[in-house]
């Protein structure tokens, strides 16, 4: 293990779900003697882990454990967001280059590593009980048309549930308000790696994935989670695992139709996650993609060459 001499202030290591990205991380980091940073949206909550694939084996390698942060920083139940997470980022960046240590970010949330990369400018929303009030007492099409009347509903996890569509009303308010708080996040020079494998390689990996972690007791996770007071409500705002599972446990689902249901919907979310990759490329960052079946060492070896090139 030796000190990476880069002209690149981080490293991103991004891909679809089940691209083996958290291994190859912990490979790099170990090599150039870095820590991880997770970009993950849903692995910032305790106690929400077989779920979210938070391998904590990944990280012990030769025999020791690679550091990592932003995992297990809020707790379930909380609506954490792209504003805090740009803010815990930079408090972490900055402790690392304090220690002159090498970050290497992990993950697959594609808007985590975007706000990242391209120095979002965020705003901090804050609720507005009156909005609230008032948007509480219409339905679910009433609150989608007015939203559609701030902006086009390309995401369409905005319109899950009625707390969602709300919030998200809230904050196109405030928008328009006037009012904004910009942050304050500089561009760091990035090299952006992209885990990229076969499709249907894809799919086999997440079928078998899904029925490890069943396995591994998944629905008793989230009976836990709701035997704690998280409400149901919550757990299906975090979506695929939680949502579906806490469904079944409703007894909305039964228990072969929820399997093939969260089956479907990781599938669907592996493709857009790749969908939200080729956007930052289409709007001009730079992904250097690498084929994600090759061996460890030789992934390791390319993405080393990557950093020691020019930014």
């Amino acid at each position: 293990m030796e000190k990476l001499k880069t002209g690149y202030d981080l490293l991103v290591i991004a891909g679809p779900t089940a691209s083996g990205k958290t291994s190859l991380a912990v490979a790099i980091a170990d090599t150039v003697g870095g820590e991880i940073i997770s970009a993950d949206s849903r692995q910032v909550y305790r106690g929400m882990d077989i779920g979210t694939g938070k391998d904590y084996a990944d990280y012990n390698i030769n025999g020791r454990t690679i550091p990592y942060h932003l995992i297990d920083i809020a707790d379930p139940g909380y609506k954490y967001n792209v504003f805090e997470y740009q803010l815990d980022f930079s408090k972490v960046l900055n402790d690392l280059k304090s220690r002159n240590v090498f970050p290497v970010i992990c993950g697959g949330s594609g808007m985590y590593i975007d706000s990242i990369v391209t120095g979002y400018k965020m705003f901090e929303v804050p609720p507005d009980a009156g909005l609230r009030a008032r948007l509480e007492k219409k339905s679910m099409e009433e609150l989608t048309e007015i939203l559609k009347t701030y902006r086009k509903l390309h995401n369409v996890t905005d319109i899950d549930t009625k707390k969602r569509v709300i919030r998200a009303i809230e904050i196109e308010h405030f928008h328009k308000s006037g009012k904004e708080k910009h942050t304050q996040f500089p561009t760091p020079k990035s090299l952006i790696v992209g885990v990229m494998i076969d499709r249907e390689v894809r799919r086999k990996r997440i079928t078998s994935r899904l029925k490890q972690r069943l396995e591994n007791g998944m629905v008793d996770e989230v009976r836990r989670l709701l035997d704690k007071g998280v409400s149901q409500e919550s757990l299906i705002y975090y979506g695929l695992e939680y949502k579906f599972i806490t469904l079944y446990l409703a007894g909305k689902m039964a228990y072969d139709e929820m399997v093939s249901s969260l089956e479907i919907a990781i599938h669907q979310f592996a493709k857009r996650q790749m969908t939200w990759f080729r956007g930052m490329e289409r709007k001009g960052t730079k992904i250097h993609w690498i084929n994600g079946d090759l061996p460890l060492w030789v992934k390791v070896e390319r993405i080393c060459g990557l950093l020691q090139g020019s930014p």
